[in-house]
């Protein structure tokens, strides 16, 4: 895979600058462009009893289309980089929707993670984003301003879901002082783990990786649990893993690795579904 353009999306009343300065430090690595999204949509109108008792006026979607028009300004800042690498791209959407759609423009997504008591008018829901994007994502923790994509661990299991993750994620991986390959397995399938593992330490060796392995056997603790500290025992800033889920009658439902690690990563995760 290689990175010519990072996409980023941005809430529109965001000040706090983290995940654009990854995307910029992300684009300057690689010599790529980078394209900045925002988004708000018009929530529909309060009604009690059959009475409209609030709605989005004319005035309000001017306020709005304003606000989207001025972040410009504050996203090139932030950047800092030539106009000719840098775009602004807005509408009156739904974030999420917004972000899936325009995604076709870019090789790689930065966004933030969750947020809590977020409403999607406003902000981008990460895991429905990860899984419709068709484009490796990277979802940046909040009070995280930097990814130097020194010392990685990959989250292993023998999918697609992973399979694309490590390749899509081969750019860093490739960079990287130390590269973790950890499988969680039962107790009665370590020796299958090891050999799995040690084929993806030798198929990212041959890339250039410096990689070691490791196999872990479940226990009570949730697998983001085990992932997590382990990042933390590693002083990571990256994680690779593949993003599982599936939609059902419209809702969609998540694998409880990629949930736990969206809500509990300790740095910058890197997810492919």
């Amino acid at each position: 895979m290689t990175i010519r353009t990072v996409m980023v999306y941005v809430d529109a009343a965001q000040q706090a600058e983290e995940q654009v300065r990854v995307a910029r430090d992300v684009a300057n690595r690689f010599g790529a462009s980078i394209i900045g999204v925002s988004a708000l949509a018009i929530p529909p109108p309060v009604v009690a009893e059959e009475v409209v008792i609030q709605a989005t006026t004319a005035d309000d979607v001017k306020r709005m289309k304003a606000t989207l028009v001025e972040k410009e300004d504050w996203f090139r800042k932030v950047v800092g980089m030539p106009k000719e690498r840098t775009e602004w791209r807005w509408d009156i959407a739904g974030p999420t929707m917004f972000l899936i759609n325009e995604a076709r423009a870019a090789d790689l997504i930065v966004m933030k993670g969750w947020h809590r008591g977020a409403d999607e008018f406003r902000f981008v829901d990460p895991a429905e984003a990860i899984l419709r994007l068709g484009r490796p994502a990277i979802v940046v923790p909040e009070h995280v301003s930097e990814l130097k994509a020194d010392r990685v661990v990959i989250g292993w299991k023998d999918t697609r879901e992973a399979r694309i993750a490590v390749l899509q994620a081969l750019p860093f991986l490739a960079r990287a002082s130390e590269v973790t390959i950890v499988e969680l397995c039962l107790s009665d399938e370590q020796d299958s783990a090891r050999r799995r593992v040690e084929d993806v330490a030798r198929y990212l060796s041959l890339r250039g990786a410096k990689c070691h392995t490791d196999v872990r056997v479940h226990t009570a603790s949730a697998d983001a649990d085990h992932l997590v500290r382990l990042a933390k025992a590693a002083d990571a800033d990256l994680i690779v893993t593949g993003a599982y889920g599936h939609s059902r009658l419209g809702e969609w439902i998540f694998g409880g690795m990629t949930r736990g690690l969206l809500k509990d990563a300790p740095c910058c995760l890197m997810m492919s579904h």
